[in-house]
């Protein structure tokens, strides 16, 4: 008995279609890598910050 009789064809011998869709196996971040997974509060103080600006920075 041949091992491709055992085993199906070859993978050479296969045709594999590839589609342009990008798929996302895993997230860019994790939640672990946010503020909120380390349990603290995920607000800024940009908007405040950029009110505050001295003007001479103009």
């Amino acid at each position: 008995m041949s091992t491709d009789a055992f085993y199906g064809s070859r993978d050479d011998d296969r045709i594999v279609e590839l589609d342009d869709e990008v798929i996302t196996v895993l997230p860019e971040q994790t939640r672990d890598d946010t503020d909120r997974g380390w349990g603290e509060r995920s607000w800024t103080n940009d908007d405040r910050l950029l009110e505050d600006r001295p003007p001479h920075w103009d």
